[in-house]
């Protein structure tokens, strides 16, 4: 007996098909386009002196050469050479043309606006070191001289891209007096093994990391810590119970769990869109949903959000939704799902709680939040926070207001899209004196601005 519903089947099928392969392949072409190699590095890589100012460049992920500018007030920009010979560029992430160009008669010198501008000359020890199972790529740079200096771990965020390609970090602090020991996450760059998400196995090659670090900075090691970014929050302060360290410094990084970090975001959206507190406990209902749906790799949860479907699907704030996963486990059927799973599913612990792992931290932390980010809303960890100082844990954090992830300044247009402007003033400059300082700055964990702390510091930050 023909099945007369084959054809309606078959069709939606092919719809599915059709979808799955979108899903796919654009994920497939997000994913190898992020971490496809750039164009050769330019020889100019490093830290300039200009004018007395310490102003870095490294390669941006740009197909053609192209730099990104900083310098420790937090202004930044862009560099790309044009017909004449002269470097030209952006302010931040903008499309406003910045006034100054750069000419480089060698891979040392050159001239910004006709004042000749040389490059320093910090000591850099390139290496290869075994993480847990991978074997992974290193570069140690230190202060000009011979005296001991701080070294700081860089554990960096979810991007798949070289750290030791595009970290300014790694000029900018040894211009300023701080070493830094700057690697490429396994799966990225000139490392080996499979890019993951999975915060066990990243702390364990951080701990590989530091133990690099401390031998080949030898007799130069003075303090030695982490500074851990964004993801690189979870990360960090788990790498510091499993080895000795001097201090842990979080930037932009949560005390909260993933899942958490995405109900917060999917929050604070509704709310900026204006939706009311009904709306927002509906919301809350889908969120968990979605939130079992990744913690379980779609294995629970489907139901239930098929359920909430039935009952809000209609409603305006259902379309709303983004979150870190929220929307995009709403916009598409669970066969498109869980096809698409493999290319998004990087082995993030969704449910991994940060809390027990900071009390166990001992050591001085500083976390510098952003006061509008939107990617790691940080009310709750700002709560969290406080406790851990209420319980006599050597925490302090400071909120730079009105900047979004990655501590930078913005401008929005009328549709509510940021565009990045620059790094805030102070911040960069604070990280600085608090890792110079090996983590032993006195600073108050709440109520006081950013710029009043750093006016307090007796510190002198043209000294290096």
């Amino acid at each position: 007996m023909a099945d007369r519903h084959r054809p309606v089947r078959a069709a939606l099928m092919g719809r599915i098909g059709r979808w799955a392969m979108v899903v796919i392949g654009v994920a497939a072409l997000a994913w190898f386009a992020i971490d496809a190699p750039a164009g050769p590095a330019p020889c100019q890589v490093g830290a300039w002196n200009v004018g007395g100012d310490v102003v870095t460049l490294v390669p941006t992920a740009a197909r053609q050469p192209q730099l990104r500018w900083l310098v420790l007030d937090g202004t930044t920009g862009t560099l790309a050479p044009g017909a004449d010979g002269r470097w030209r560029g952006h302010r931040g992430w903008t499309d406003e043309p910045h006034p100054v160009t750069w000419s480089f008669s060698s891979c040392e010198a050159g001239d910004v606006d006709g004042t000749p501008v040389t490059r320093l000359a910090l000591p850099v020890e390139e290496t290869r070191f075994r993480g847990r199972g991978v074997d992974l790529a290193g570069r140690l740079v230190l202060p000009p001289g011979g005296e001991q200096a701080p070294v700081v771990v860089l554990v960096h965020g979810s991007e798949s891209s070289s750290a030791r390609n595009h970290s300014g970090l790694q000029y900018l602090y040894p211009a300023h007096g701080i070493g830094v020991f700057v690697y490429d996450k396994r799966g990225t760059g000139a490392s080996s093994g499979d890019y993951t998400q999975d915060f066990d196995v990243l702390a364990d090659d951080a701990v590989a990391a530091l133990a690099e670090a401390r031998r080949l900075a030898g007799p130069r090691l003075g303090a030695i810590g982490f500074e851990g970014a964004s993801q690189g929050g979870w990360v960090a302060p788990l790498a510091a119970t499993r080895t000795p360290v001097d201090f842990v410094l979080v930037a932009f990084g949560l005390a909260i769990s993933p899942w958490e970090e995405d109900q917060s975001q999917v929050d604070a959206e509704l709310a900026a869109t204006g939706f009311g507190p009904e709306a927002r406990a509906a919301a809350r209902e889908v969120t968990r949903a979605t939130g079992r749906m990744m913690a379980t790799r779609l294995a629970e949860g489907t139901d239930a959000l098929a359920a909430l479907r039935r009952k809000h699907g209609d409603a305006a704030w259902w379309s709303a939704i983004r979150g870190e996963y929220s929307g995009d486990l709403l916009r598409y059927p669970a066969p498109v799902l869980r096809l698409a799973l493999p290319w998004f599913d990087k082995g993030t612990p969704w449910r991994h709680d940060p809390m027990p792992v900071l009390r166990r931290v001992r050591v001085p932390m500083l976390w510098i939040l952003a006061g509008d980010d939107r990617d790691a809303p940080p009310q709750e960890t700002i709560r969290r926070l406080d406790r851990l100082a209420e319980e006599g844990l050597p925490t302090t954090y400071t909120v730079f207001t009105g900047t979004d992830h990655g501590i930078v300044e913005f401008v929005t247009d009328p549709e509510g899209q940021r565009t990045r402007t620059r790094y805030a003033d102070g911040y960069l400059a604070m990280k600085v004196e608090w890792l110079r300082a090996g983590g032993n700055l006195g600073l108050p964990h709440r109520g006081t601005k950013p710029k009043t702390i750093l006016q307090s510091w007796d510190h002198d930050l043209t000294s290096y």
